[in-house]
């Protein structure tokens, strides 16, 4: 007997079914995701194979450069559609994923913006996919609370007072294996766009605002314009207005920062920015680069500062881009957590963030990202500083910015090199994270920064690439070995269990987040995203 054209498997392992999922999951709702996915899986699909051709062009010529085919794009004269009302000052934005605590802290942090993330900040167990669809209803409805085992008790400010959502899915090389349509899996990105919109695209109008977007992991303008026609396909389904829909793409990877004047291109009816995703593009270094040898080697994670040359070219290529066509420029995360019980130590961090915020306004940027609602107001004075009453700074063209394709491959320029503290970090990073996105927890306080998947990701593909490279640590004189990253394992998760407990160690899942880790650092072949095998471990 044929599988029914749609089907959905509740989660078994931990999950179970999800409170009031019904009201997220109807019919309707569920046909509109189907009929995405029937009309453009096939495209994304031919797309990830793109990708990997693409990769392999990259391993076998060492190099990238910008696309002599679409030399016309970057050199005509166009601009992307005005920004809405909502999107029109951007100074700060609040990232995180939208459980029900987040939800309300994040609208009423203060922040002009709210990302409400389904992506690197949330791990995709079924009960986060349905809840946080729920929690975005609910708050559109103002019928959401939450209160604490203390009593403590959350709820929303007035609506004048409250951050704008820009809502982000998952990238396009995720399945939703908990929903199937025609027996296959849809693809996770259709899934979390098709719910959101389909629910929330009337609700929002209604209050003057609109389904804005911000798109992860894009790695061409091909797939750029392939979200411009899933847009352009929903808002004829539910008939609303063509250029209603406004997204933000995130450049998090090496090969679309080849590509963001094609990128804005290709959804101008739809653009509002582009994004500097900075972990995830020293990520996408690493592995389109990790068969390139030493010159793509990077250095500790922290030793590499957006004030690295290569760094800069990237950051101001963004700035320059954007504002030649009318679209906004924003900053990368700042993923300090701020310390309450160590000042001097809290002192020091909030000085790194706020130079942090002044070198991006000053360079151009229209805004930029914090991670905990206690950084909202440095942010927001580094921008005041700048930008004064004006909404942005996209009349500052930057044409004094020419980069080219060298110096956005020159690796080698940063400071730093490879260390055992550096090593130990990383191990110790992608432990802790992964046992708490194995747990269903998407962003997770590690050493005083909010991780999430991106920082896990540099984490394991620098044990990936100093071990394939033969890396010599610059303090210990050790040479990296999968031999090496093992034998720290076992002590990192010997400290832990001495820290926690035995009782709190077995009720973890560190075995599970010990072989993941081992798995995607160690594997012969580079594991494209750790997501991937991952996701076959959550709920």
């Amino acid at each position: 007997m044929s599988a029914p054209a749609i089907v959905v498997k509740h989660g078994t392992a931990t999950g179970g079914s999800v409170p009031r999922a019904d009201e997220v999951l109807t019919t309707e709702a569920l046909r509109f995701v189907a009929s995405l996915q029937r009309r453009f899986g096939g495209r994304r699909d031919a797309l990830l194979d793109l990708r990997r051709a693409r990769r392999e062009e990259i391993a076998r010529t060492g190099r990238l450069d910008f696309l002599p085919e679409t030399a016309d794009v970057r050199a005509a004269d166009w601009r992307v559609a005005e920004a809405p009302p909502a999107l029109r000052d951007r100074r700060v934005e609040i990232t995180g994923p939208a459980d029900r605590k987040m939800t309300i802290n994040a609208l009423n942090s203060g922040a002009r913006i709210w990302l409400a993330d389904f992506e690197d900040a949330s791990a995709p167990t079924w009960h986060n996919v349905v809840a946080h669809q729920l929690n975005l209803i609910d708050a559109y409805d103002r019928r959401i609370d939450f209160s604490t085992a203390e009593g403590k008790t959350y709820r929303l400010r007035p609506d004048e007072e409250l951050a704008t959502v820009v809502m982000r899915p998952r990238g396009w090389h995720l399945d939703e294996r908990h929903i199937l349509v025609d027996g296959a899996p849809a693809a996770g990105a259709l899934v979390d766009f098709g719910l959101y919109f389909f629910h929330n695209a009337a609700r929002l109008l209604d209050r003057g605002l609109g389904p804005y977007f911000y798109l992860p992991k894009i790695e061409s303008h091909l797939e750029a314009r392939l979200w411009n026609d899933v847009f352009g396909h929903a808002q004829d389904l539910l008939d609303i207005p063509r250029g209603t829909i406004r997204a933000t793409v995130l450049i998090e990877t090496v090969t679309a920062a080849f590509e963001m004047d094609e990128i804005l291109y290709e959804l101008r009816e739809h653009a509002s920015g582009l994004n500097a995703g900075r972990w995830d593009y020293l990520f996408s270094i690493v592995k389109n680069f990790r068969d390139a040898g030493d010159a793509f080697v990077l250095p500790d994670r922290n030793a590499v500062t957006m004030t690295a040359p290569f760094m800069r070219a990237y950051t101001e290529l963004l700035v320059r881009t954007c504002h030649r066509r009318g679209a906004h420029a924003i900053g990368g995360m700042a993923a300090v957590i701020p310390s309450r019980r160590d000042a001097a130590a809290n002192a020091a961090a909030l000085t790194k963030v706020r130079d942090d915020k002044d070198r991006e306004a000053g360079d151009g940027f229209d805004g930029s990202w914090v991670a905990h609602p206690d950084l909202v107001p440095v942010c927001r004075e580094a921008f005041d500083a700048v930008l004064g009453d004006r909404p942005n700074q996209i009349e500052r063209t930057r044409d004094d910015v020419e980069v080219t394709a060298d110096q956005l491959l020159d690796v080698a320029s940063a400071d730093g090199s490879p260390t055992g503290a550096g090593l130990h970090a990383a191990v110790g990073v992608g432990l802790r994270y992964l046992e708490a996105w194995l747990r269903g927890y998407g962003a997770v306080g590690v050493f005083g920064l909010m991780e999430d998947v991106a920082t896990a990701e540099i984490s394991r593909s620098q044990v990936w690439q100093w071990i394939n490279n033969g890396v010599l640590l610059s303090d210990t004189g050790e040479k990296v070995t999968a031999d090496l990253v093992r034998r720290l394992v076992v002590e990192e998760l010997g400290a832990l269990r001495e820290e926690i407990g035995d009782a709190r160690f077995e009720a973890g899942r560190w075995t599970a987040a010990r072989d993941l880790f081992l798995t995607v650092a160690l594997a012969e072949e580079f594991v494209d995203f750790l997501t991937l095998p991952g996701c076959e471990l959550l709920d």
